[in-house]
């Protein structure tokens, strides 16, 4: 049975996620932000963070590699897209958005939660989460004028490339972000976490 090590409303949902759709048998075990830097828990993953997936005796990190792996054990449950099983194109778009979101977004965010830790001083922290603030704003343009074009990021299904772009509008929410002047994020907001399996993981992380 896979194992899915994750702290909730982190972007461990987006490999929980694929988990649900990929109707593999699984169990989702959450652990906490102590007991990630743990000595046993350091020995599977030693950069102690999450997500991490166990396999029998063997041990994945990183989304991007996770995500891979279920699609790879999978690939007829479309992972990043229907259309992504027989399409190299909309596989290389879910990837490209799965990156944006992986390298760009994310970090912004890890700025934000904790420029407590990466720079002295309450003012300097707070010029630090401003201009973190202000380009996260700036990276959700590229998203908006995609969605402007389809439902989805990757064309015209859901991909779980649409579920880490997902958790990161409930990240900006949670840090009460202003992006209303993207017209098409709400709708696609809902289209999302309206998803069975997203319902499915929230549920399971006590996120509903």
């Amino acid at each position: 049975m896979l194992k899915l090590y994750f702290l909730p409303g982190t972007c461990a949902l987006v490999p929980h996620v694929a988990l649900e759709w990929s109707h593999l048998d699984y169990q989702a075990i959450e652990i906490s932000r102590e007991e990630i830097k743990s000595a046993e828990y350091l020995a599977m993953n030693p950069q102690g963070q999450v997500p991490l997936l166990v396999d029998g005796d063997w041990n994945l990190s990183q989304n991007l590699a996770i995500l891979d792996y279920i699609n790879d054990l999978v690939p007829e449950q479309g992972i990043f897209g229907r259309d992504a099983i027989k399409d190299a194109r909309v596989r290389a778009r879910a990837r490209q958005w799965i990156a944006y979101a992986n390298s760009d977004l994310h970090p912004c965010f890890l700025t934000i939660f904790k420029a407590n830790k990466m720079i002295d001083g309450d003012e300097a922290q707070k010029n630090l989460i401003q201009k973190a603030v202000a380009n996260v704003i700036k990276m959700f343009a590229p998203i908006n004028r995609r969605l402007a074009q389809h439902h989805y990021v990757a064309g015209d299904n859901i991909s779980i490339a649409d579920v880490y772009i997902y958790v990161v509008l409930r990240w900006a929410e949670i840090c009460k972000i202003d992006l209303s002047q993207y017209e098409h994020l709400p709708a696609f907001y809902q289209r999302i976490e309206a998803d069975t399996g997203v319902q499915a993981a929230l549920k399971t992380q006590n996120l509903l």
